[in-house]
């Protein structure tokens, strides 16, 4: 077997460890929480804020020196909204993740070259993908149409910009949706077409454009935040953000799952 070697990935600010047991991915615990930008900085160093990540994890033995699985990577991922966050999150799904899957399962091109002059361990890996696809069609059949990274939504509290919501789904493969009657790339402006079209957000023009409509709030699917902005006249300005919930993000998760299913 090949599963437990640890190899490092580095984007040039930091190294992430990253491992394989039985098919399944898992992230050194305290470089994906740095990456997320969960931390506090003292000294000019970053410190894990590991109270925060045991919360979101509800997990509360996760410490230094702990591994998580993709599917816990991407629930830091939900709760992490800030700039370092998705900068991290495009390069492991851009580049970390598709190196590992690269061959099917977690080996370099060096060892797929050396497995072709060892009979043995050719035998051994096309076991182990044999076993990796029997899991993963039992996974798919006991998970449609949801996806394990909706479940990470599930029951979350904390709500997302209608933007990083688009750029979570593309990253978790559904790269296109319908808007128009025809496939367009999924992306922040197409997410906002698809929302309006299906009468989620408000296509009026106006200072009510691109609010949540009253079906989709009846549904709990958004939240409107109000900020306050003082003018230099002494005025005060009020900024409206629409904000998509826990539920709103299961909901579309599954919803757009369904469409590509079709």
């Amino acid at each position: 077997m090949m599963g437990n070697e640890v190899k490092v990935f580095s984007n040039g600010k930091i190294d992430l460890p990253v491992k394989e047991i039985d098919g399944q991915v898992y992230f050194d615990a305290e470089a994906a929480a740095i990456g997320l930008g969960l931390t506090d900085s003292k000294e000019n160093k970053a410190y894990v804020r590991w109270a925060r990540v045991r919360n979101y994890l509800n997990s509360p033995q996760v410490a230094k020196g702990s591994w998580i699985t993709e599917q816990q990577f991407y629930k830091l991922a939900f709760k992490a909204n800030n700039t370092v966050a998705e900068a991290f999150q495009d390069w492991v799904a851009g580049e970390v993740l598709p190196a590992i899957r690269k061959h099917g399962v977690y080996m370099t091109d060096q060892k797929a070259y050396d497995l072709v002059n060892n009979k043995d361990s050719l035998i051994d890996l096309l076991e182990q993908a044999a076993n990796q696809l029997k899991q993963k069609d039992i996974q798919i059949s006991e998970m449609k149409p949801k996806a394990l990274f909706a479940d990470s939504v599930a029951s979350s509290e904390t709500t997302i910009l209608i933007g990083v919501l688009a750029k979570i789904i593309k990253q978790n493969g559904i790269e296109y949706l319908t808007v128009e009657g025809k496939p367009k790339p999924m992306g922040q402006n197409n997410f906002f077409k698809w929302l309006r079209e299906n009468g989620y957000l408000i296509s009026r023009k106006g200072d009510s454009w691109n609010t949540p409509t009253q079906k989709a709030m009846d549904m709990g699917l958004f939240e409107v935040k109000e900020s306050t902005t003082p003018n230099p006249d002494g005025s005060v300005r009020i900024t409206k953000t629409t904000k998509v919930t826990g539920k709103g993000q299961q909901y579309f998760i599954n919803k757009l799952l369904g469409e590509n299913a079709a």
